[in-house]
C-alpha cells in the first residue's frame, strides 16, 4: 500500500481528523487524551457500520487489531489502515514486527512507550489535541532537525562532539568533510547505540545524525536527557542518501516528483521504513555514472569540494 489517506471518524460527541502517510503512525499521549477514544469508535464503526452512530470517512478500509489471535486476524487483513491501542501485548514482540514488515498495510499505534522493534519517522508521531467537540492529530516531533536545551540559539551550531548513526557511507562522509580540529566524529554503530554514546561523552557541544526515517523509537529517551542536559543538537533528516538526492547531484525524469511526494512512490509490502527506499532510489539513479553509489563505503567524488556543500544544503546553522 502506497499513498497518503485522509481520516475522518465522528459521533454526535466527538470529531477527529488527520492525515497519514507513510506505513508505521504513533499517536502518543497521557491518560484522558482521547487515544483510546479514537481506536474505540473506529471498531464500533467496523463492527456496526452506519447503526454504530459513527461517520467514518476514509479511502481505506479502517479496522482495529487487537487480542491473543491478532495473527490470524492480521494474515487475512490486506491495504487496510490498522489501528492498535498499547494494552496489547504483541506491540513490542519481534513476531508483530516481522508481520508488519510482510504486509501491504498502514499502522496506526497508540503507545506510551517507544518500539524499538520498529523502524518509524520521528515526523509520525503524533499527539491529540482537542478543542471543543473537535479533535486533531498534532505532531510531537514535526521537524527534520532540533535544536533542544538552547531556547535562545541564534549563532550557528560548532560541535565538539559528533555522533553519527551509520557506520558506512554516511559516517565517512561526515567524518571526511569535518574541517575544524576541535570536532571529533564517531560512529554510534546504529541508531540503538546513540543514547548510550550521548550519555559517555562529557562534551559541551554535541551533534547527533541519524536518519529521521527510522530514529521515532529512540526519541523518548533522547529527549528526556536533551530536557536535562544543555548542548545537544539533533540533525534528522529522512537519510543520508535522501540528503544526496535532494541535493541535486543526482539525476533522474521523476526525481523531484518523488521526493516531493515519496509516500505515492513508497510501497509499504517492499520498504518498511523511507530509508531503504531512499538507499534503492539513489543506487539506481547513480548506476553506470560517476557519482555510483555504495552504502558500503562511500565514493569518494561526494567529498569533493564542489559537491559535498550541495550536500549539506540543507544543514544550515551547523558548521563541522
Amino acid at each position: 500500500m502506497k499513498g497518503s489517506y485522509e481520516i475522518t471518524v465522528s459521533n454526535a460527541k466527538i470529531h477527529y481528523n488527520f492525515t497519514i502517510r507513510r506505513n508505521i503512525t504513533i499517536i502518543k499521549g497521557d491518560s484522558a487524551t482521547g487515544k483510546t477514544t479514537l481506536v474505540d469508535m473506529i471498531r464500533d464503526y467496523y463492527e456496526a457500520g452506519d447503526d454504530s452512530g459513527i461517520v467514518l470517512i476514509c479511502e481505506r478500509t479502517c479496522r482495529v487489531l487487537e487480542g491473543r489471535n491478532w495473527r490470524i486476524l492480521l494474515d487475512g487483513i490486506e491495504k487496510t489502515i490498522v489501528f492498535i491501542d498499547e494494552d496489547n501485548s504483541f506491540l513490542p514482540t519481534n513476531e508483530f514486527a516481522e508481520a508488519v514488515q510482510k504486509s501491504d498495510n498502514y499502522y496506526v499505534i497508540v503507545t506510551r512507550e517507544g518500539l524499538p522493534n520498529l523502524p518509524y519517522s520521528v515526523e509520525e508521531i503524533y499527539g491529540i489535541r482537542e478543542s471543543g467537540k473537535y479533535a486533531s492529530l498534532k505532531q510531537t516531533y514535526n521537524e527534520l532537525y532540533h535544536i533542544y536545551g538552547r531556547t535562545d540559539y541564534r549563532e550557528p551550531v560548532k560541535p565538539e562532539y559528533v555522533i553519527v548513526e551509520d557506520s558506512n557511507a554516511g559516517y565517512e562522509f561526515f567524518k571526511g568533510i569535518s574541517k575544524r580540529e576541535e570536532c571529533s566524529v564517531i560512529s554510534a554503530g546504529g541508531k540503538s547505540n546513540i543514547f548510550g554514546e550521548l550519555i559517555k561523552s562529557r562534551a559541551a557541544q554535541i551533534l547527533v545524525i541519524a536518519d529521521g526515517a527510522a530514529f521515532g523509537s529512540e526519541m523518548d529517551r533522547v529527549m528526556k536527557l536533551i530536557m536535562r542536559r544543555k548542548g545537544i543538537v539533533l540533525y534528522l533528516p529522512e537519510s543520508f542518501e535522501w540528503l544526496i538526492l535532494k541535493s541535486g547531484i543526482a539525476e533522474g525524469k521523476e526525481l523531484k516528483t518523488i521526493l516531493e511526494k515519496p509516500e505515492e512512490f513508497i510501497e509499504s509490502s517492499e520498504y518498511l521504513s523511507w530509508e531503504r527506499f531512499f538507499t534503492n532510489l539513489l543506487v539506481r539513479v547513480t548506476k553506470d555514472t560517476y557519482f555510483k553509489y555504495s552504502k558500503r563505503k562511500l565514493n569518494e567524488v561526494y567529498l569533493h569540494e564542489n559537491i559535498s556543500p550541495k550536500i549539506l544544503r540543507d544543514m544550515v546553522e551547523i558548521e563541522l
